[in-house]
C-alpha cells in the first residue's frame, strides 16, 4: 500500500481506510495520511438519506400516499377490526365479478374495519402518550352489534382512489360515541378529528382512481340486490365491535372493548 494515492472523498463515518503494512498493528505509519477507499455500493446502501426517499407507486398496486415519507413521522388511524365468517369471501368474489363485468376491475382489501379516525400524523414520541390516552377514555365502554348491508362507493379525499363498501345500518350511534372520544384524544396532540356526519362503512375492495361514476345507477343497484340475495347475508354483515385498533406505522394496539 506504501505510496498509493486516494480514490475518491467520503465521510470519515463510511470510509474504509487503508494502510502501510510497515509499522506495528495499530499503529499509523510516520508521516502518511490515511486514505480514503472507495466504499462498497453494499454498504452505502444499508444507510438511506431519509430526505431522499422516493414513492415508488409500482409497488403497492398504483396508490398514492397521502403523506410525504418523513423519517420519525408516523401515519396513525384508529379503527374496529371487522373479522368476517369465511363465507363472506364468496360474496365478495360475486361483487367483483359483476363490477367486473360492469368494465371496473377491483383488488380486495388485505383487511377489514370501520374507520374511527382520519390517518393523521404522529410523532414516534407521541404514540405511547397517544396510545394511553385512547385506553384511558375508551375502558368503559361496551362492545355493541353492527349491521354492515347497504352497498356505496367511496372515494379518498384526494379523489385518487374509489372504494366498494358496506354501510353500516345498525349501531351508528355506538359508532359515533366512540369517535367522540377518539376525537378528544386527537385533540389533545392538536391533530385533526374525525369528519362531520360520517357514513361509517366496511372497505371491501378498491381501484386507483375516481370512478364513482361507472359505480352509480344500475351497476349499484346490481351490487345490491348479490348482497340482498346471498345465502346467509344476514348473518355475513352482522359482527361484534369488541375491540377499537390503532395502527401507527407497522404498530398496531388493541384496546378491548367491556
Amino acid at each position: 500500500a506504501g505510496g498509493g494515492r486516494c480514490v475518491g472523498r467520503f465521510p470519515v463515518s463510511l470510509a474504509l481506510v487503508e494502510y502501510s503494512s510497515s509499522g506495528s498493528e495499530g499503529e499509523e505509519p510516520p508521516g502518511r495520511q490515511p486514505c480514503p477507499l472507495p466504499v462498497p455500493e453494499s454498504i452505502l446502501n444499508m444507510f438511506p438519506d431519509g430526505d431522499q426517499y422516493t414513492d415508488d407507486t409500482t409497488r403497492h398496486g398504483g396508490r398514492v400516499r397521502s403523506f410525504a415519507h418523513e423519517r420519525g413521522h408516523w401515519a396513525t388511524y384508529v379503527y374496529v377490526p371487522v373479522r368476517p365468517r369465511e363465507e363472506f369471501s364468496e360474496l365478495l368474489d360475486d361483487l367483483l365479478s359483476v363490477a367486473g363485468r360492469n368494465g371496473l376491475h377491483l383488488t380486495k382489501m388485505e383487511e377489514f374495519h370501520i374507520s374511527q379516525s382520519q390517518t393523521v400524523i404522529l410523532r414516534h414520541h407521541w404514540i405511547e402518550p397517544f396510545i394511553q390516552s385512547l385506553r384511558e377514555r375508551l375502558r368503559l365502554v361496551n362492545r355493541f352489534l353492527c349491521i354492515a348491508n347497504r352497498l356505496k362507493v367511496y372515494t379518498n379525499q384526494e379523489k385518487t382512489r374509489t372504494f366498494l363498501g358496506l354501510e353500516v345500518t345498525v349501531g351508528q350511534q355506538q359508532l359515533l360515541d366512540v369517535v367522540s372520544e377518539v376525537d378528544q384524544s386527537l385533540q389533545e396532540f392538536r391533530l385533526e378529528t374525525f369528519y362531520q356526519n360520517p357514513s361509517f362503512h366496511v372497505s371491501l375492495a378498491w381501484c386507483v382512481g375516481d370512478m364513482v361514476d361507472l359505480l352509480q345507477g344500475t351497476v349499484r343497484d346490481h351490487l345490491q340486490r348479490v348482497v340482498d340475495d346471498f345465502d346467509d347475508s344476514e348473518i355475513l354483515t352482522r359482527f361484534y365491535a369488541d375491540e377499537i385498533r390503532c395502527k401507527a406505522g407497522n404498530k398496531v394496539f388493541s384496546i378491548p372493548l367491556r
